[in-house]
C-alpha cells in the first residue's frame, strides 16, 4: 500500500507511453506508401485515465518518441499535456519540468509512471515513481511501487486504484463513475 501523506500531495501523475501505456510493441508498416506505427492501449488504463482526472489529478503524457498513435489515444482520453520529443534524443525530464513551471507544480508533487532507462531522470527526481511489472531492474530498484501488471496490460488503473485508496477517494470516485453510468445498486447510494 501506498504512503497516504506521500499520495494526497501528489497532484499530476506522468506516464511513460512504449512500456507502460503500452506492451511496448510496436507495429510498423506501410499503407498507401504512408508510414503506419500501431499500439495496443489497454482498456483499464484507460479508465485509470478517467478515476484520475475525477479525484482531481491532472494527467500528462511524456513520451521519449513522437507517434501519431500516442496523440490519437491521448486526445480519446482527453488528455491536453503531452510531450512527444520529436528529436530522437528521448529527453523527458526538461519538457517535463517546464509543464510544471506553466502549471505552478513542483516535481515532489508529481507521479511518474515508467518502465526503461530514459524515465529514470524523472523517476529519481518526482515525489512518487511507479515501474511496471516488466520495467528493466534499474527502473525498478529507482521505484517507490512496482505494479504487478506489466506496461499494457493494466499497470495503469492498478497504479490508480492503489492511488487513489491511499488518498481515501477510491470509493468516492468509484461511486460517481457507476451513479453517472445509471449503474448504482440502491444499497451503494444509500436509498432503499
Amino acid at each position: 500500500m501506498l504512503d497516504a501523506i506521500v499520495a494526497r500531495r501528489i497532484r499530476l501523475v506522468g506516464l511513460d507511453v512504449d512500456g507502460v501505456l503500452t506492451d511496448g510493441g510496436l507495429y510498423l508498416g506501410q499503407a498507401g506508401g504512408q508510414r503506419v506505427e500501431l499500439k495496443r492501449f489497454h482498456s483499464h488504463d484507460g479508465m485509470a485515465v478517467w478515476l484520475l482526472r475525477e479525484a482531481g489529478l491532472g494527467v500528462a503524457i511524456v513520451s521519449g518518441r513522437a507517434s501519431d498513435a500516442t496523440t490519437v489515444r491521448a486526445r480519446e482520453l482527453g488528455i491536453e499535456d503531452v510531450i512527444q520529443d520529436d528529436t530522437g534524443a528521448g529527453r523527458k525530464l526538461e519538457p517535463f519540468e517546464r509543464l510544471l513551471a506553466k502549471r505552478g507544480l513542483e516535481l515532489e508533487e508529481c507521479a511518474f509512471m515508467g518502465d526503461d532507462l530514459a524515465d529514470l531522470p524523472l523517476l529519481s527526481r518526482v515525489g512518487l515513481p511507479v515501474a511496471v511489472a516488466n520495467a528493466v531492474p534499474d527502473v525498478k530498484s529507482a521505484a517507490a511501487m512496482v505494479t504487478r501488471a506489466a506496461g499494457g496490460h493494466g499497470a495503469v488503473r492498478e497504479f490508480t486504484e492503489s492511488l487513489l485508496k491511499a488518498r481515501g477517494v477510491w470509493e468516492r470516485v468509484m461511486e460517481r463513475y457507476l451513479k453517472e453510468r445509471g449503474d448504482v445498486p440502491a444499497e451503494r447510494t444509500g436509498s432503499r
